[in-house]
């Protein structure tokens, strides 16, 4: 549940905060642009583009409907009697053919929205699937995949027209947190294609956490995979999205010394206690923790590493703090207590850290107010849950302090310099490992004409092969018949290798896009294929135009 914690320090090479577009109404006009906020990458990173500039959007913060698509009908003149959304289905279905789909990312993080936000827009990793099936179900949807923690809610689609796409997005996150649009588009940002993938891979690696080679968003981003893979909306291009993102991940890390002295979370957590209690008295300070999963394993780890000899640990079963035990020697002393004794062992403990998946807050007002000092006088809760275990509430009585995971930043603010040169050699990496994804969508252009191709040589094998069984007779043996299936499998790839090569269009060689169109042109005619051309065509023009700004 717990996420990487943000890098927000303004560094060269980096980002100062997460480049993002920002929705705002409020406009005085049903047909002047909505006010956007954003903010900018560093200078040295290169001036990369958000989104295509001049987009129209009314006050709510809705796109304004694209003009070119004629919802009248010309032979007559009268209005048609079918729906705009049946009209866009439609007379819109060729141009959205023809035109590139493009990788959209919407979301918001710590960077932009607080805690209070981001907890409502959490969904359980057991919901994932639900939610990608749910957002590839929408009309201008075709692919999906969620990136959910603790310090983001990040949305990833391959959309057909992309920005009723964003629209749709949007629509859903609202409906499913609850949140009422206009205020969650003032938290939101946008991001498109190169950037929507530069961005993933800058979070895979680490580089958009306020501590830079921060681990367990890798491990995060590879989940997603995992959870969603088998999902019908988990398509080929956003699941070859977030393969491509855990590649780059793992090669920052080892490739660049980015994750040296890497602070996560809770070792994040657990120096914010130590900041917070009185002068000298940690080691006689009464720590419970509460949750036994990975972020409470961790909070003892870092515990244990600071002097800390005895902590109490609540959780649901006792099999985990069991396990945990056994990773520490006998000098320290880890008590489990089960969940109803909870509050008993609040009022014993200075400084109580939260780690569960519990989606209320366990510990309110009335279950704090009553309880006895202790030293020092303010009784630290130290929250890194999303949703949060504590309520806010809690804040307000004078025996208690809370700090949740946006309370963190203070502690990694140190060592910015050294970060700034590790990032610049972490951007190196991303910029080659981008290239090579858009190389590799590239290639899908021409997968339709390659699959074609090679069914169709497949089809004439089986064909022939039939023939040659039934001349053979029925005795013919199997050993020789696997033999005679495996030659001419052989064969086929063999000669089918040259002209899959001179379909590629990914840039990996020096054929123009004209010698490539050629190419599909002359397959398709020799072996009457049946496939569009000018579709394809259009397609790969505009990749290599776009490659070519």
């Amino acid at each position: 549940m717990a996420a990487a914690i943000g890098f927000s320090t303004s560094v060269a090479g980096t980002k100062t905060a997460m480049e993002s577009l920002i929705f705002k109404s409020g406009s005085s006009s049903t047909n002047s642009l909505s006010q956007f906020r954003v903010f900018h990458r560093p200078i040295a990173v290169g001036n990369r583009r958000i989104v295509k500039r001049g987009i129209s959007l009314n006050p709510r913060g809705n796109f304004v409907p694209d003009k070119s698509l004629n919802l009248e009908n010309k032979n007559d003149g009268r209005v048609s009697s079918l729906s705009t959304l049946e009209q866009l289905q439609n007379s819109g279905i060729d141009r959205y053919s023809k035109e590139k789909s493009s990788i959209v990312v919407v979301g918001l993080s710590f960077h932009t929205a607080p805690v209070e936000m981001r907890e409502k827009l959490v969904i359980p990793e057991a919901e994932l699937p639900r939610a990608v099936e749910e957002l590839a179900g929408l009309h201008h949807i075709e692919e999906a995949a969620v990136l959910s923690t603790c310090n983001r809610m990040e949305i990833y689609v391959v959309a057909l027209s992309w920005h009723r796409g964003i629209t749709e997005v949007t629509e859903w996150m609202a409906k499913t947190s609850g949140i009422p649009a206009a205020e969650l588009r003032r938290h939101l940002f946008i991001l498109r294609d190169k950037d929507a993938i530069q961005h993933l891979f800058e979070v895979s690696a680490g580089l958009d956490s306020l501590v830079l080679g921060e681990g367990q968003i890798l491990s995060q981003v590879k989940q997603v995979s995992r959870v969603c893979g088998g999902v019908s909306g988990f398509g080929r291009k956003i699941s070859g999205l977030f393969r491509h993102a855990n590649t780059a991940g793992k090669r920052v890390r080892t490739d660049t010394d980015i994750a040296s002295g890497a602070v996560s979370v809770s070792s994040a957590a657990v120096e914010l206690a130590l900041r917070k209690l009185p002068a000298s008295s940690f080691p006689t300070s009464r720590m419970l923790v509460i949750g036994a999963g990975k972020m409470g394993k961790l909070v003892i780890k870092h515990l244990v590493s600071k002097g800390c000899t005895q902590m109490v640990v609540v959780n649901r079963s006792e099999e985990r703090v069991a396990l945990m035990r056994k990773e520490f020697d006998s000098s320290v002393d880890i008590i489990y207590k089960p969940l109803t004794e909870m509050f008993t062992c609040a009022s014993e403990a200075d400084v109580i850290f939260t780690s569960t998946a519990s989606e209320t807050p366990l510990f309110m007002k009335e279950h704090v107010e009553g309880l006895p000092p202790v030293v020092g006088g303010l009784r630290l809760f130290i929250d890194i849950s999303v949703p949060r275990n504590v309520g806010s509430c809690v804040s307000e009585l004078d025996n208690a302090k809370v700090f949740n995971v946006d309370d963190l930043e203070e502690v990694v603010a140190a060592n910015k310099e050294d970060r700034r040169r590790k990032a610049m050699e972490a951007q190196v990496i991303i910029s080659e490992e981008c290239k090579k994804f858009e190389n590799w969508t590239d290639t899908l252009e021409t997968v339709p004409t390659i699959k074609k191709l090679r069914a169709h040589v497949e089809g004439i094998i089986e064909s022939e092969f039939k023939k040659f069984l039934a001349k053979m007779g029925v005795d013919f043996p199997e050993t020789i018949r696997n033999a005679v299936q495996f030659l001419t499998r052989g064969i086929m790839n063999k000669i089918l290798a040259g002209p899959t090569k001179h379909l590629r269009c990914d840039g990996s060689d020096s054929r123009t896009v004209d010698e490539i169109l050629e190419n599909m042109r002359v397959i398709n005619r020799i072996f009457n294929l049946g496939i569009d051309v000018s579709i394809l065509e259009q397609k790969i023009r505009s990749k290599t135009k776009q490659s070519q700004k």
